[in-house]
């Protein structure tokens, strides 16, 4: 039907594993002004930082909370550091390889998943984390969120689609798997839009893919952006959004590894849309679809899809 991040993860590593967030206390190019200011226009990371994810603990004591939150649920569980907030590649090189190796002296911690920007992976860090790569899993996740360079603008983004192809390719040269998320709905784009970005994407070489859909999130630019021109945006119903999800998973390339399809933001920050809908329950609805329609992942693939958008 689709090729589930779960079992492919399992697959990789022999055993159960649990990805714990961490906060490494970096923050991002177009918040420091080296590249603009203010951040993405949608982004707060109070949306899927949980309560032992703070700056002001070390990387084992977030590691460990992180352990005893899930060890009640899964005793036996393995875990993966997860640098998701801000940019995860955005310091020296020397304060990264601390940063990373903390991580993985914690016991039962095997591996690392590094979320960051295509245009903040140096060739030393790839050559780094190239070797990193030889004694431990790693995946280096790329905030893509659009393959249209006036959408990356308009969300302020500070990086092309240009220096996400440059990156991506740089980073599988090293022969390091690579992830990217995805926005589903950003302001401007048309359902033909998003369908176009399934087809492109499977011409780059990426191992996993994380969709979301658009949620507007309390106090953010892009909230007020919705407030002033709604008609920029179409906020998809749950319905809507399972049939487009189906209709891009159907155009992606068979082997890409698909994460997830949604994201979960906490009720108290999010404007709109509120669908109530668990991970787990959308993803049985997306399944029974796909069986209803008697579809799969790649049946609409197309080998040799240009790069450009």
């Amino acid at each position: 039907m689709y090729n589930e991040f779960g079992a492919w993860l399992t697959a990789q590593l022999g055993v159960k594993a649990q990805k714990i967030s961490l906060h490494a206390g970096f923050t991002c190019p177009n918040r420091d002004g080296r590249v603009g200011t203010g951040g993405c226009t949608y982004c707060n990371n109070q949306t899927f930082n949980p309560d032992y994810c703070a700056p002001s603990k070390s990387i084992t004591q977030q590691l460990e909370e992180g352990k005893r939150f899930f060890a009640r649920k899964y005793p036996h569980m393995k875990y993966l550091a997860y640098f998701q907030a801000y940019t995860n590649t955005y310091e020296s090189l020397d304060c990264l390889r601390a940063k990373y190796e903390e991580a993985l002296s914690v016991s039962d911690v095997v591996g690392i998943i590094i979320g960051t920007r295509p245009d903040c992976v140096s060739e030393a860090l790839l050559d780094y984390l190239s070797e990193l790569n030889r004694s431990t899993f790693l995946l280096v996740e790329y905030g893509i969120e659009s393959i249209y360079d006036k959408t990356l603008s308009r969300i302020n983004r500070g990086h092309t689609y240009a220096q996400t192809v440059d990156a991506l390719m740089r980073t599988a040269k090293h022969d390091i798997r690579t992830g990217a998320h995805l926005i589903l709905g950003l302001p401007g784009e048309s359902r033909e839009d998003i369908l176009n970005e399934a087809q492109v994407l499977s011409s780059l070489p990426l191992t996993t893919l994380k969709l979301h859909q658009l949620q507007l999130i309390k106090g953010t630019r892009m909230a007020e952006e919705y407030m002033e021109r709604p008609a920029d945006f179409h906020l998809f119903t749950p319905d809507e959004y399972i049939d487009l999800v189906i209709d891009f998973v159907e155009r992606l390339h068979p082997d890409m590894v698909l994460e997830r399809f949604v994201s979960q933001s906490p009720s108290s920050l999010l404007a709109v849309p509120g669908w109530g809908l668990k991970n787990y329950e959308f993803v049985a609805k997306v399944r029974h679809r796909m069986t209803t329609r008697g579809t799969h992942q790649g049946r609409l693939y197309l080998p040799h899809f240009p790069l450009s958008s």
